[in-house]
């Protein structure tokens, strides 16, 4: 009777599952009830429920042993491993025999071959070469399996299923074992396998470890600047961010309300990154690209509206945040545009390497890699042209999906604003896994709203050494990109890359020897360019420079960066900009300004007539820009030095990044940051109208917030 009042529950709930919506008067009750298991199960079968058609892969099914003849159970496979078909279509079979809206309903036959099948697997016991599908996604998809045959007319053998979940856990190994999200998708299946063996015991242990990770750990994990690493020191905000956030919303959403609920602690961190690191660092249904890892060279990762899920089960487990996560949701499923109630932020990830700003009309951010951390990975066979991507690199969007789908076709020698020699031959990295950066001066000072960012990039390999002072000023309306000292022994000639993206608005225009012409399909080179205008961007050149445009369709297959992607060939329109430094350089440099939400040409030239940004100094030692709109000075300092503006003079005593913005007469506010996090005291001596002032930056014993930045309110 209880069970036929259950599945009464779930077929009634279940028919509402678009919105993954989940009761909520279920409540755990005291140790031991008959209710406590089965509640928590109903809740994980409303998780997964489906009405799946299984009648073409029931003609592969094999009577005479309970195997699928198409599929290969010798395969050891790193990535999509084959034999893990056999599982998920006994899933499908399982809740083909549960659904009461299915044909296959209570039918005796298929619960004979879900019977004969889970015998074939247990006895055969493939095993793969990556331990993610022995110890994660195998013992998952039997959990769910099992506690869906639950509700079944027939019941499995009690034989089988002990024989199951003994291997569940044998080869599930223990969730402490392991850290981040790792560490929670093992708890998932202990939690299952706790429910069908009714252990209280092991329910501790997977509740226990599935909310472990949720904290601020210099390890892997949620880092103190609010990002996230796995993989050793590596950002990993996508791909292993999304693992972690699915399941620790998921299981809070088992425990809401019960005595097994998410600590509200953890709540907050969780609600924070999420709202704050997590989405922000999507535009519109888009991923920035260069957060998702070694992911990114898989089909259609950029594009993330089936997170959604998570901000919705976020709206009833923080209901403080309710209009945000609603904000994020409307984004991310199209019905509102990608600007839709987003308000400026500036944040500089000083554990992470990482800059992000925000503004309604674009979103644009850069990755850097130092000593302190990991270069983007390229295991199991994925990311294979990965190499320059943590060196600078960034992303200019205004509706999300300009690099949607573009890494097949991509020149991998042209990340965006990476500075490299154009190899005909992509390196690697020394090491597929947590490769370590070179650079010891990497970080950004912000305030919140403005910053500036620097990356100190030396890169050696072959015979090759290229090394650059790179640093980006981040203001309102654009952002400033400045590299000085550039030097490479490459006998390729060395392109800092603009950008290169897809061509997705029609006409590109370029102003050059004081005319304006759209640049037609094809490669060309001009030689002191004033600006483009393309995808409603605007890219100025206030030094001129040497420019290499491309325009044109480009052809790749995501096999050539991916070896369990399709061999077929993909076209797309790409238009990349360059500035090229020639052969073996010394000593260039390059200045270029990106602004954003530029419609037309006329809209262009009106910001030129503005002169909103001065460019002040881009040497060896010292880059500086000011903007007259915001009265705000950026300086980055790799030595110490002085810098003398007006009737403003800045010294400092050790290599630093600097904002000043001045507020009165004789007040202004100071905000600094040490790149190299160096944990040492920076004097700063600031004259201003025959009045001064000694400022001592402290970073001693500042530890994991040796990167971050200080600021000191000023009265001459």
């Amino acid at each position: 009777m209880k069970t036929t009042i259950w599945l009464i529950t779930l077929i009634v709930i279940g028919s509402l599952m678009s919105a993954k919506a989940y009761p909520t008067s279920f409540a755990l009750n005291t140790p031991g009830s008959d209710n406590e298991y089965e509640a928590l199960m109903q809740k994980i079968r409303l998780d997964f429920a489906k009405n799946p058609s299984i009648d073409k892969d029931l003609k592969t099914y094999n009577e005479a042993d309970g195997s699928f003849t198409d599929v290969d159970y010798a395969s050891i496979e790193r990535t999509n491993w084959p034999p893990m078909k056999h599982i998920d279509r006994l899933s499908d079979f399982a809740f083909a025999y549960t659904n009461p809206q299915n044909k296959y309903y209570k039918d005796k036959k298929l619960f004979a071959k879900i019977q004969k099948g889970l015998e074939y697997w247990h006895e055969r016991n493939p095993w793969c070469h990556n331990w993610w599908y022995n110890q994660i996604a195998e013992p998952q998809r039997l959990g769910i399996l099992l506690i869906q045959m639950r509700t079944g007319e027939k019941q499995l053998p009690v034989e089988l299923e002990k024989k199951i979940l003994e291997r569940i856990e044998k080869d599930g190994g223990h969730p402490a074992k392991w850290t981040g999200a790792n560490r929670t998708d093992i708890a998932l299946h202990w939690i299952y396998r706790a429910c069908l063996s009714e252990n209280e015991t092991d329910l501790k242990i997977a509740l226990e470890n599935a909310y472990s990770p949720v904290v601020y750990t210099t390890k892997e994990g949620f880092q103190h600047d609010n990002s996230y690493f796995q993989h050793g020191a590596q950002l990993y905000i996508g791909g292993y961010g999304d693992e972690i956030l699915k399941g620790v919303t998921q299981i809070a959403m088992y425990t809401k309300g019960t005595r097994y609920a998410i600590p509200q602690d953890k709540l907050a961190l969780l609600s924070r990154f999420m709202r704050e690191t997590y989405y922000a660092t999507m535009r519109g249904q888009y991923m920035l690209f260069d957060v998702l890892g070694r992911g990114v060279s898989r089909p259609g990762v950029t594009k993330k509206s089936h997170t959604a899920l998570f901000a919705k089960r976020m709206m009833e487990l923080d209901p403080a945040h309710t209009n945000e996560y609603q904000e994020i949701i409307s984004r991310l499923s199209g019905k509102q545009p990608a600007d839709y109630a987003l308000s400026p932020r500036h944040t500089h990830y000083f554990r992470g390497d990482y800059t992000l700003h925000i503004r309604p009309a674009y979103t644009f951010d850069v990755r850097m890699v130092s000593t302190r951390t990991a270069r983007c990975e390229y295991g199991n066979g994925e990311n294979l042209k990965t190499y320059f991507m943590s060196d600078g690199c960034t992303n200019i969007v205004t509706e999300g999906n300009e690099y949607a789908n573009i890494f097949p076709v991509w020149n991998w020698t042209r990340i965006p604003g990476v500075t490299a020699p154009q190899v005909p031959q992509i390196p690697l990295a020394a090491s597929d896994w947590q490769t370590p950066g070179t650079s010891t001066f990497a970080g950004g000072v912000s305030d919140s709203l403005y910053g500036a960012s620097v990356y100190s990039y030396t890169d050696s390999y072959a015979d090759i050494n290229t090394s650059a002072r790179k640093a980006w000023f981040f203001f309102d309306e654009e952002v400033v990109c400045l590299g000085a000292g550039i030097h490479s022994t490459s006998q390729y000639p060395v392109y800092t890359t603009v950008n290169q993206c897809l061509s997705t608005s029609g006409k590109a225009i370029l102003r050059h020897k004081n005319k304006q012409t759209e640049i037609a399909q094809g490669n060309f080179n001009y030689t002191s360019p004033e600006w483009i205008l393309h995808n409603k961007i605007g890219y100025l050149f206030p030094n001129g420079g040497d420019l290499f445009v491309s325009n044109q369709p480009q052809t790749g297959s995501w096999y050539d960066i991916n070896h369990t992607a399709p061999k077929d060939s993909v076209q797309k329109d790409v238009f990349t900009i360059c500035l090229d430094h020639g052969e073996q350089p010394s000593d260039e440099t390059y200045a270029y300004i990106i602004v954003p939400g530029m419609q037309t040409a006329d809209e262009v030239k009106k910001y030129q007539k503005k002169k909103n940004i001065e460019i002040l100094s881009n040497t060896e030692n010292l880059q500086a820009v000011r903007s007259n709109k915001s009265d705000l000075l950026q300086m980055i300092f790799y030595c110490a030095g002085e810098f003398t503006y007006k009737d403003l003079t800045v010294k400092v005593d050790k290599a630093c990044a600097l904002m000043v913005k001045i507020k009165g007469q004789n007040k202004m506010k100071l905000h600094i940051a040490d790149p190299g996090q160096t944990q040492s005291n920076i004097t700063i001596d600031i004259r201003m109208r025959k009045q001064s002032k000694t400022i001592n930056c402290d970073y001693r014993n500042s530890g994991i917030y040796a990167g971050s930045t200080k600021a000191f309110d000023i009265v001459l």
